[in-house]
């Protein structure tokens, strides 16, 4: 049995593991057997709050996880210390096969890090991407994960370019069909396999229209709003970029569209902090769960956003996104036109309401109904190929062992 410990802590790493674990429980049942694939998970406890953590284990049907470490909230080297530690017990206690990390958090950081010291093969989901702004923590703990990671799941050609122009693979082919090779701990490879977010939007969509009554709860029609989020440190931490983007709100929510702002945590503290307060035209609600977050952003005039992932998830699901930061990872979704970068600049992001306003849902650039192989973020089977290709590996070095 290939045993598989996948490291977890935050939002964006629930929805990704939560593609890949259905994966796993498909690839088990196609070999009608029991020594398939063994997942453990490992969830650091990096979010913590319910609406930030249990409703998405609720929601995407993730097991319940093997070991909830606890971690919660501290500062990043006190906070990824204590995940280090705790890790590497779990990993000593479990001794897996490979390890699995997901994105850019501190918890992905922690996980690529234990699992070198163990010797223990890693591999990196979202590996590859780059904002090349090195003041970003997540910057940081991504490119960490990359050098450190055995293996390297890229979603995008430009991923995989990235790793390329940093000599972390050379001549390696990015199509997942190559002759699978045993392992060797001092050896990299990469593969473009697609984004497991572009997986998960595909199979929750229509179980969101289902489920979710986030309308009825917020009083709220469809496509007569704009949605927010924001939580990124530099915005979040710097007062005069949070003023800046909050202000910028106001005079859009002035023009007559309600602005629906789910508040992170840190951001509800922050705006505290600041003595900040806001009519009802900023409409602040509690952090949602995954399936009411796709109606909002699907029905949604437009998304204003620092996130990557709702960047990517605005795009999948049609509705124009304004960037509230001066570069992104998915570069993709600007080189469309489809996203608009404005950094925390109360102008730039007035003046993008007025640009976006003009843009119509069918004049969108991709759909997310397409398979073509063009498109750039795969066909909605990247967690299937990243167990499939993890078994392969497996079985050659058994193999060849």
């Amino acid at each position: 049995m290939l045993k598989i410990v996948s490291i977890i802590g935050a939002r964006p790493q629930f929805i990704k593991a939560a593609a890949v674990s259905r994966a796993v429980c498909i690839f088990n049942k196609s070999l009608y057997r029991q020594d398939g694939i063994k997942e453990v998970i490992v969830h650091t406890g990096q979010h913590y709050d319910k609406n930030m953590s249990q409703i998405f284990f609720d929601e995407l049907q993730i097991p319940e996880p093997d070991y909830n470490l606890g971690i919660g909230s501290f500062a990043h080297g006190r906070q990824t210390g204590k995940m280090l530690e705790a890790i590497e017990q779990t990993l000593i206690k479990e001794a897996p096969d490979f390890v699995l990390v997901y994105g850019d958090t501190n918890s992905t950081l922690a996980g690529s890090l234990a699992a070198a010291k163990l010797h223990i093969p890693s591999a990196h989901v979202e590996a590859g991407l780059r904002s090349f702004n090195r003041k970003m923590p997540e910057e940081i703990n991504r490119i960490v994960a990359d050098r450190t990671s055995n293996i390297l799941f890229c979603p995008t050609s430009a991923a995989m370019d990235n790793l390329f122009s940093e000599g972390i693979f050379k001549n390696n082919p990015s199509d997942v069909q190559i002759d699978i090779q045993p392992f060797d701990f001092n050896v990299q490879l990469a593969f473009q396999v697609g984004d497991v977010m572009y997986d998960s939007i595909l199979f929750n969509e229509m179980l969101s229209e289902k489920k979710s009554d986030t309308f009825d709860r917020l009083e709220l029609k469809p496509e007569k709003y704009y949605l927010a989020t924001l939580h990124r440190a530099e915005n979040t931490d710097n007062p005069d970029n949070l003023q800046n983007i909050l202000e910028a709100f106001l005079k859009i929510a002035l023009t007559g569209k309600k602005i629906i702002l789910p508040l992170h945590p840190r951001t509800k503290k922050c705006i505290k902090q600041l003595g900040l307060s806001f009519n009802s035209d900023l409409m602040f609600i509690k952090p949602v769960g995954y399936l009411d977050m796709i109606q909002l952003e699907k029905h949604a005039d437009a998304v204003f956003t620092d996130s990557g992932g709702v960047q990517k998830e605005a795009f999948f699901l049609k509705a124009p996104c304004v960037t509230l930061r001066n570069e992104t990872e998915w570069i993709e979704t600007v080189q469309s036109g489809w996203n608009l970068l404005t950094g925390p600049d109360t102008e730039k992001i007035v003046a993008s309401e007025r640009v976006i306003s003009g843009w119509k849902r069918d004049k969108a650039p991709f759909t997310c109904k397409s398979i073509n192989p063009t498109y750039p973020y795969g066909n909605g089977k990247a967690a299937e190929k990243i167990v499939d290709i993890l078994w392969k590996i497996f079985i050659k070095t058994r193999q060849d062992g």
